[in-house]
């Protein structure tokens, strides 16, 4: 940022950059309210801009609340887009790109969108890790403007996801989730897209935990994992490396080795559908050594066998229980 540009709060809830030249220098928002652009693009409260390759993505912000608008609101849509793969995401949630106006969403996430659904768009704006409620605020407020909007994810919204952060925000400016039209696409969740990269590990009971604590506190997470791991439920852990939380994963490991054998059967799947995808499968005595490898990281999804899942040929199985009800 150029030492000629200030930073003002956006009622999105992101930082926006705003030009110290004359007032005639601002632009009519596509969202319907009047943004202030400089010619650097704006920053997000996480340091990115809202720019990118699909297209000239704009960095104009809507900074309206819901009594700003009059017109007819439009459609908001969160829309998953599963692992990452074009070929894993549903013909619907390609279908409902063609026809947004505005695509919304995290910039890895609009990275990996294949540009013939992005092409009839008006406009594609992103932004970086963390600006999840900036950027979601943002979506909501273009919708109100009376734009067709889709708020992309990877995965399910419905899993770790922002359907829910969508509604949240909706409701806190005084709309309705009918008022624009509200509506989820499904995607493929990781647990599942993984679970197919390694056999059939997930066909019974399963609890599904993430190791971030940036929204849910460790000691909870943790009663979480005790709680799983003592039960004959298979575990997807989400989240399981970062830098900054080494310890989170390692806890995890502790927990799950205080209540299952060392020989349990772990799959590991680092970025799935992506063009470093690894799958491994490891007994969970050796989880702890692989937190410090390329391997585990927050693009990586680790199934947790019961003590009933084992490995046949290269695959995980966990038996759902016809074995105990019919012979074959």
């Amino acid at each position: 940022m150029s030492d000629s540009d200030t930073t003002t709060e956006s009622k999105c809830g992101g930082a926006t950059t705003e030009s110290t030249e004359p007032t005639d220098a601002k632009s009519e928002s596509k969202c319907g309210a009047s943004a202030s652009k400089s010619d650097g693009g704006s920053a997000s409260k996480c340091g990115g801009s809202s720019g990118g390759s699909k297209k000239e993505q704009t960095a104009e912000k809507v900074e309206a609340t819901i009594e700003d608008f009059d017109g007819e609101p439009g459609q908001l849509v969160a829309v998953g887009l599963g692992p990452g793969r074009a070929s894993e995401m549903t013909t619907l949630a390609k279908d409902t790109l063609r026809e947004a106006d505005h695509i919304v969403g995290y910039t890895t996430y609009i990275e990996l969108l294949p540009d013939d659904v992005v092409e009839g768009a008006d406009d594609i704006y992103s932004t970086p890790m963390c600006g999840e409620v900036s950027r979601t605020e943002e979506a909501v407020d273009r919708a109100l403007a009376g734009n067709d909007v889709a708020i992309v994810g990877s995965g399910d919204p419905n899993v770790y996801a922002l359907a829910g952060l969508a509604l949240e925000i909706l409701e806190s400016k005084g709309a309705t989730a009918s008022m624009v039209e509200f509506d989820v696409v499904a995607g493929v969740p990781a647990a599942q897209s993984c679970a197919a990269r390694l056999g059939a590990p997930l066909v019974n009971d399963t609890v599904t935990i993430s190791l971030s604590d940036h929204l849910t506190s460790m000691p909870t997470i943790e009663s979480r994992l005790h709680a799983a791991a003592k039960e004959g439920f298979t575990i997807a852990i989400y989240n399981p490396w970062s830098r900054k939380r080494r310890s989170n994963y390692e806890k995890c490991c502790e927990i799950l080795l205080e209540h299952r054998a060392p020989d349990t059967p772990v799959g590991i799947v680092h970025g799935a559908g992506r063009d470093d995808e690894e799958v491994e499968i490891v007994e969970l005595r050796e989880l702890p050594d692989l937190g410090e490898t390329d391997l585990v990281d927050m693009t990586t999804t680790l199934l947790v066998g019961n003590e009933e899942t084992y490995v046949w040929d290269d695959r995980m199985v966990t038996p759902r229980g016809y074995e105990q009800k019919y012979e074959y």
